[in-house]
């Protein structure tokens, strides 16, 4: 009986889990599982001291290392053999190197920050284009810092604003809204409106120049599917979205 209650334990645990990756945005849970990997590696150490068993896990990473190297080596050997397959006609033998829907990337541009989203790996960053820390990566910053870029932003330019909260959202959940309110400020700051360029429009969606209809169509869901408020998006990129889409084809 308690094996079968195990079992459905187990059973359970890992159909949440499978849920929680399809749900959970890709650089949270590679957040969690570096915390995850970093904390078992701990916990395993702690375990082997107080059992005596440190020795043969000394012995383990030891004998580990070369292979490590070797593997090492092997992964700078990758652009080479790229470049070998490309020159046969037969670049896609290791993967995407490039073009097609899975290398394409949207961009967003306001007063201060120029957003980025990898459609293959769904990885949201931006580089900040004036004001404090000027240059830099969202994804180097601190959340203090993204707070006080929040403060400006609030002050200044809405549509950058919006951009910044749905990034926030995203990386930091809802936890920098409680943050943000004992600074003595809050989110929901409306953008500065305007009808989008046809330029903006391709960029948003990260299609090319000419791009069909079925095109605009299939960047949209593809779209849609990353940053859906459902999804750890933001309405405001989900609006930003649709309004690419009707830019570019009508409906």
């Amino acid at each position: 009986m308690v094996r079968l209650l195990l079992l459905a334990a187990f059973v359970g645990l890992v159909f949440w889990l499978l849920r929680w990756f399809r749900s959970t945005p890709p650089e949270r849970v590679a957040r969690v599982l570096r915390k995850s990997a970093l904390w078992g590696a701990v916990a395993i150490l702690i375990i082997a001291v107080l059992s005596g068993r440190l020795n043969p896990i000394f012995a383990a990473i030891g004998a580990a290392i070369p292979l490590v190297l070797r593997a090492a080596n092997l992964l700078r050997l990758v652009p080479a053999l790229q470049q070998i397959l490309r020159s046969l006609g037969l670049g896609g033998a290791l993967g995407a190197a490039g073009g097609g829907p899975g290398a394409q990337a949207s961009s967003i541009r306001t007063r201060y920050l120029d957003m980025r989203l990898d459609h293959a790996t769904g990885a949201l960053d931006g580089t900040v284009l004036d004001g404090p820390f000027k240059g830099r990566e969202l994804s180097a910053l601190g959340l203090d810092e993204l707070l006080r870029m929040h403060e400006l932003y609030r002050e200044s330019d809405g549509q950058s604003l919006a951009v910044l909260e749905a990034y926030l959202d995203r990386e930091h959940g809802e936890d920098w809204r409680e943050r943000a309110q004992t600074n003595g400020g809050s989110g929901g700051a409306p953008a500065r409106t305007g009808e989008l360029s046809e330029a903006e429009a391709r960029s948003i969606l990260g299609v090319e120049h000419g791009a069909d209809a079925e095109a605009v169509r299939a960047a949209h869901r593809r779209l849609m599917q990353r940053l859906h408020p459902d999804r750890g998006g933001s309405d405001y990129l989900a609006a930003k979205i649709n309004e690419a889409r009707r830019r570019l084809i009508g409906d």
